[in-house]
């Protein structure tokens, strides 16, 4: 056998040792030789190091888009347009750059107007009678937000629309993202309403409403109803994705029906269970994540 010997190397060699060993041609349980035979074998005589803790980042900032949505004015596409349109000034300078990031100390105005970062707040209201769902009326109507004036020190919006005599389930935040997600017809949100007619509801006009009504939008149709069990068979529960104004009276009363309650019972998964009429909560942390999920 030949002596071993070793030299060190440079770069990423430093601190190994390489061996030779002409007489190492033993075979594995294959009876194949080993493919390492005859080439060098590395064998490190440096200590085992713990890698170094990155540096971490410097702060780069917040892209403007989300930093306007994150102040409760919009969702980012469109604090995009707004952006684009000249609206948004940084530290007094016009901004139109799409990517232009906020840094810390950074003052913002939109149309004319500070602006800062809230934190993101979902509450949950169980609408009764009588209110508006929009956040100002020239009539001077009460709203669902004086429902909820004590539920955050930010100004809150309603997610879509409930009329005025529709009660249930209604979600309000400041989150732009979420509202224009939970409203936009491609994410067809799942809503499902209790609705109680002047007469009962014939087998027949069940499927003209799966099958659809026309209307100036377009073909409206519900994706399930039923009767409601153990009620009068005027009342039926109707599950439907569009959000036309007053769709569900406007199909029935298309029919022949007159809706005397209407009552929505869950919207994108959110229910007023345990909720009393007039009444709100604060989402929490899992129902908030399902809602991004969708």
């Amino acid at each position: 056998m030949k002596n071993n010997k070793s030299f060190d190397r440079r770069g990423s060699g430093r601190n190994k040792k390489i061996y030779f060993n002409a007489d190492d041609k033993k075979e594995n349980k294959f009876g194949k030789k080993n493919k390492f035979d005859n080439k060098k074998r590395y064998v490190s005589t440096a200590p085992f190091r713990k890698k170094s803790p990155k540096t971490p980042k410097e702060n780069d900032g917040t892209r403007l888009n989300k930093y306007i949505a994150n102040s409760g004015i919009c969702s980012r596409r469109e604090a995009d347009i707004f952006i684009q349109n000249g609206v948004v000034e940084v530290n007094g300078k016009i901004i139109t750059e799409f990517g232009y990031k906020v840094q810390p100390g950074d003052e913002v105005f939109f149309d004319g107007r500070y602006i800062r970062p809230e934190k993101n707040v979902y509450v949950l209201l169980n609408k009764p009678k009588g209110y508006i769902s929009t956040t100002k009326d020239e009539k001077a109507r009460k709203t669902v937000l004086d429902l909820v004036a004590n539920a955050s020190p930010y100004r809150l919006y309603p997610v879509g629309r409930l009329d005025r005599q529709t009660t249930g389930v209604l979600l309000l935040t400041n989150d732009g993202d979420i509202t224009k997600k939970l409203t936009h017809p491609s994410h067809e949100i799942k809503k499902i309403y209790h609705v109680t007619l002047d007469k009962k509801v014939s087998v027949e006009d069940f499927g003209k409403l799966l099958e659809g009504l026309r209307f100036e939008e377009g073909i409206a149709k519900v994706d399930k109803i039923s009767y409601i069990e153990g009620a009068p068979k005027n009342e039926v529960g109707v599950e439907i994705h569009i959000g036309w104004n007053r769709i569900i009276r406007r199909m029935f009363e298309r029919l022949g029906y007159k809706v005397e309650k209407l009552d929505r019972v869950m919207f994108a998964g959110l229910t007023k269970k345990a909720l009393k009429r007039g009444y709100w909560r604060i989402l929490t942390d899992l129902e908030v994540n399902t809602l991004k999920m969708l």
